[in-house]
């Protein structure tokens, strides 16, 4: 090893009410037509970069250029596009719209509510979500480019653009859709050679992994990925009283809404009652307007049921004898029709008795109880629940719960509203998880979710450390979702002091893994970022001769009376010799429950304390390094209260600490990919095999960082060496 590396390696829940969770029942369609380490730290700590696709111009182009028609090798004509856990009786075949009917057309008359009709496929949530967006033309044209076409320029080959996590991405697919008896499977339109609606399907499928993914879901999920807006959810029995205003300013606003009546019973699932109106199934609300009858302010609702037919039959439905006192300009106004198209209205105070869930995506969280628009700041953070580091459940499970990762929140401003004497700052929290839908095909449902806010002690201001689990203990939650849900995202407002604060998202039950996206929004300015810690360690030791026990004690002719057995004349060990001598020591240690330590430990050991690359040690770096052994242990036994000779991943966090180490999340991920066992436990072996590399690369960082800066510089050869016999 180069002089440069030598030097280097020389030298219990909190007061309030305890969490539970609720168990949300989403709307289905049951078909029938009814709807090595551095690469481990690579791979799960940065973005993973991607070899750069071709782009729809780039493929477009080309498929124009050889004369050709796109074909997906992305999401391909055959069953992998169509299902992951169910043989079909039947062969679907895959058809291009040219050889379904004549004339096809991508949209004809603008994209509009009546263009979607539900196939037989159980996604009603998502093509409610559709109607809805079709509403807002601007919107719709983000989603659906409009310069798509079969006319001019046809390459077979389309695109849709959906917001994923933060960011918008397009989605390329060829026009190839199933069918049967040459009629479309699944989404269509009322005109049969209109093809928008279930290209869009299509292309959402093709994001999802399949077509069965899209079966079963909230609309709100679809409507947040053709905004990125944020969605809030309401229990109607639960409103507020002024919901009807809500769904007005959320129209006015562009907001996107959809409504649905639950079933306790699964296999009541889209039943139609005597009313008209289907149980667990999605509706999109398209209007809601006031009308005068018999002398009187009426409020009504327009609704829309994406199977383009079966309609409500109570008051106010399309041949309902209450539009005979309405005037014919009042009804042009309403857009009212005697159509079987799905759509109709429905009085306010029916859809308040009958519907059971209201979910509003907004654009942006502007207030929609106040009448005027607003300005909201937001922040994303993207983070995860890593099993054995970071995934610690609930405020139910404290000696976990403070793992889970940790989000500053700095309320900078207070609220302008005269009115309230309080000085309060208003806020929205949204917890999204990431990707369950897509892994579903790998046995992944949805996790129950939620988050609880805290406020940090004045003296922490400022500090981005890790609240630790003593914290936790002794405080209590300012805030907190009202519950855990297994939804795939969770939304809720907050109104508190100017002060900072610790968002914590969670899975209720802890050791469950997955990523997620938290997003705060604020009507003035806020501030809102991980809580990690530096990474640093206390001023390591370098080892040097005539350190450790005083010269003649007994420990120290105890010691080197049994590292002269074993090392001989030299005075030095190599890593089998090691294993003796450390074997020796610790099976006098009847307290502490090991085998002692693998070969391939000792020869970490060797080649980290190793000042010479000899490949030994002599007697002063052996009796540095059981210095460090000796005080580790105690680490150790202190948080192996069971004895039973190992600690847990979420306690070698504390260990860490306690060593005098600081490290971040993405290093406790780590320690525990790399040192524990699928029990998630770590055995005293490995234990100490972490913190020798850990003292001695950080004494190594130390020797090259030589102006203190914390950045260090090696050429390949120094990089390869350090970590080849490291």
């Amino acid at each position: 090893m180069p002089s440069a590396i030598n030097a280097a390696v020389a030298q219990q829940t909190a007061a309030g009410s305890v969490p539970s969770a609720t168990i949300s029942t989403t709307t289905e369609g049951a078909g029938g037509g009814t709807g090595g380490i551095y690469s481990a730290i690579i791979s799960r700590n940065q973005p993973i970069i991607k070899v750069k696709e071709k782009t729809y111009e780039e493929l477009h182009k080309k498929c124009l250029e050889k004369n050709i028609l796109y074909e997906d090798p992305d999401f391909p004509p055959n069953e992998s596009s169509l299902f992951y856990s169910q043989k079909i009786p039947i062969k679907f075949e895959w058809k291009r719209p040219r050889e379904i009917c004549e004339n096809p057309r991508f949209i004809i008359g603008g994209a509009n509510r009546t263009d979607i009709c539900q196939g037989e496929l159980g996604d009603c949530w998502f093509l409610a979500a559709i109607a809805c967006l079709t509403l807002n033309k601007k919107l719709l044209c983000r989603v659906i480019p409009h310069d798509q076409s079969f006319i001019q320029n046809y390459a077979g080959i389309f695109h849709f653009q959906f917001w994923r996590y933060g960011d918008w991405v397009d989605v390329v697919i060829d026009d190839c859709l199933p069918t049967y008896n040459n009629q479309l499977v699944f989404t269509k339109s009322s005109q049969r050679n209109e093809f928008w609606s279930a290209l869009l399907e299509k292309a959402y499928a093709k994001l999802h992994g399949s077509y069965e993914a899209l079966k079963g879901g909230n609309t709100t999920e679809a409507m947040e990925d053709f905004t990125g807006g944020v969605t809030e959810f309401y229990e109607i029995k639960d409103a507020p009283k002024d919901i009807y205003k809500i769904m007005k300013h959320a129209i006015d606003r562009g907001s996107l809404m959809a409504s649905s009546i639950d079933t306790i019973v699964p296999m009541q699932y889209e039943t139609r009652m005597s009313c008209g109106l289907v149980k667990g199934h999605a509706y999109s609300v398209t209007a809601v307007e006031e009308t005068t009858f018999k002398g009187e302010k009426i409020r009504l609702v327009r609704l829309r049921n994406p199977w383009g037919q079966v309609e409500w039959n109570g008051p106010w439905s399309d041949k309902s004898e209450e539009w005979n006192f309405i005037n014919e300009a009042e009804k042009i106004r309403l857009q009212h029709k005697i159509v079987e198209d799905g759509e109709f209205w429905i009085s306010f105070e029916d859809f308040m008795r009958h519907f059971t869930k209201l979910e509003i995506c907004n654009l942006t969280p502007d207030t929609l109880e106040a009448d005027k628009l607003q300005t909201w700041t937001v922040s994303v953070n993207e983070g995860r629940w890593v099993r054995g580091c970071s995934a610690g459940g609930c405020r139910n499970y404290p000696d976990t719960f403070w793992t889970n990762p940790q989000y500053r929140l700095k309320l900078l401003e207070e609220d302008d509203d005269p009115e309230d004497e309080e000085v309060i700052c208003s806020f929205l929290v949204a917890l999204m998880q990431k990707n369950r839908r897509k892994e579903r095909r790998l046995g992944a449902n949805l996790y129950t979710i939620g988050f609880a806010i805290y406020e940090v002690p004045k003296e922490m201001h400022g500090t981005k450390h890790h609240l630790q689990k003593d914290f936790f203990l002794y405080n209590a939650s300012k805030a907190r979702s009202k519950t855990y849900i297994n939804m795939r995202e969770i939304s809720e407002r907050f109104r508190l002091p100017p002060s900072e604060y610790v968002v914590i998202p969670s899975t209720y039950e802890p050791h469950q893994e997955g990523e997620f996206i938290l997003r705060v929004f604020s009507e003035k300015r806020s501030l809102s970022e991980e809580a990690e810690n530096m990474i640093e360690a206390e001023r390591p030791q370098i080892p040097h001769p005539g350190s450790g026990p005083r010269e003649g004690s007994e420990e120290e002719k105890q010691f080197r009376n049994i590292f002269r057995q074993i090392a001989g004349d030299d005075m030095e060990i190599n890593a089998e010799e090691l294993r003796n001598v450390l074997n020796n020591v610790v099976k006098k240690h009847k307290d502490l429950k090991t085998e002692g330590f693998e070969l391939e430990s000792c020869r970490s050991m060797i080649a980290l304390m190793d000042t010479d690359g000899s490949g030994k040690i002599n007697f002063d770096e052996f009796r540095h390094l059981w210095d460090k052994i000796k005080s580790w242990q105690k680490i150790f036994k202190r948080y192996d209260t069971d004895h039973s000779g190992t600690i847990n991943s979420y306690e070698m966090r504390n260990a860490v600490n306690d060593a005098g180490f600081r490290l971040n999340n993405q290093l406790y991920d780590i320690i525990t990919m790399r040192y524990a066992d699928k029990n998630m436990n770590i055995d005293f072996d490995s234990f100490i095999c972490c913190f020798v590399r850990l003292d001695a690369m950080f004494r190594a960082f130390h020797a090259f960082d030589k102006d203190g800066d914390g950045i260090i510089k090696l050429n390949v050869l120094e990089w390869l060496q350090l970590t080849m016999y490291a």
